[in-house]
């Protein structure tokens, strides 16, 4: 089920060019979304349950859920990958002491490896990155640059000519109780930026959708950004629905929710 909504005909072979059509794919069809952590809800991160989420309810998660069935389905079609984890510093200096809160797969291909990452909202990498390369690399949406700071690697977007850093990451070995642990402390710590809030981020052929802040914004390449802010509970359901392909769950405290984040961004 998971390939064919990928758009896949049968098992493809482990090699460079099918991780990049996986990688591209998946960000096309499964969204980055917070819906759970608006709510203040813990997100359930075992296989079976985010399966169910992505494939089953029509919904999309964030690093520990995307990341987690992608790693499992390269495992699946026979790829060399493991779990690594990073320390964001988005919007901060690179050498900020933060906690490791994101999840993405180091891939070794005919002994190469690279670094895979479905779950990083709006900037997420769309293609694979080659680990040893040092200068700017490509991928269909951005260009981006892999920085060794021993013992991290730093890994850096250019937005609008300018490289901002995204997060550091080192190659440790990444037992599951550790995103466990990560993943309780993003959707539940206090200091989590998440709880309480919502954003949504997909990216398609030409074109990234995104949520947040109380906006919604469509960025196309070689194109201006095109922002508006959302009017009102309405019309943020109706944006991820349309935008983003989400089904919203009907849940009792959702409306209040979307309320008072978008009070909260006003």
């Amino acid at each position: 089920m998971y390939l064919s909504r990928l758009g896949m005909d049968g098992m493809p072979t482990p090699t460079l060019a099918t991780l990049a059509q996986l990688q591209a794919r998946h960000n096309a069809c499964f969204p980055f979304e917070t819906l759970t952590t608006l709510l203040r809800d813990a997100v359930a991160i075992d296989l079976p349950s985010v399966q169910h989420k992505l494939l089953q309810e029509g919904r999309g998660g964030y690093c520990y859920e995307l990341n987690g069935m992608f790693l499992a389905l390269l495992h699946a079609v026979g790829f060399d990958a493991r779990a690594i984890s990073a320390r964001v510093v988005m919007g901060q200096t690179t050498d900020t002491a933060t906690p490791r809160t994101h999840m993405l797969v180091l891939v070794r291909i005919e002994g190469v490896e690279y670094i895979a990452d479905v779950g990083f909202g709006g900037t997420t990498p769309t293609g694979p990155l080659r680990l040893d390369h040092r200068f700017a690399q490509a991928t269909p949406h951005a260009r981006y640059r892999l920085d060794l700071q021993s013992p991290y690697y730093l890994l850096q977007v250019e937005i609008g000519g300018e490289w901002r850093p995204l997060y550091r990451f080192d190659l440790a070995v990444q037992e599951p109780v550790d995103h466990v642990l990560g993943n309780w402390y993003v959707c539940t710590h206090p200091a989590s930026s998440f709880p309480g809030q919502l954003r949504a981020a997909l990216a398609g052929p030409g074109w990234r959708r995104t949520l947040g802040a109380g906006v919604y914004s469509v960025h196309r390449i070689g194109e201006p950004s095109e922002r508006r802010p959302l009017a009102d509970v309405q019309d943020v359901l109706t944006v991820l629905r349309d935008a983003f392909g989400i089904t919203v769950p009907t849940h009792p405290r959702l409306h209040a929710a979307i309320a008072a984040w978008l009070r909260g961004v006003a």
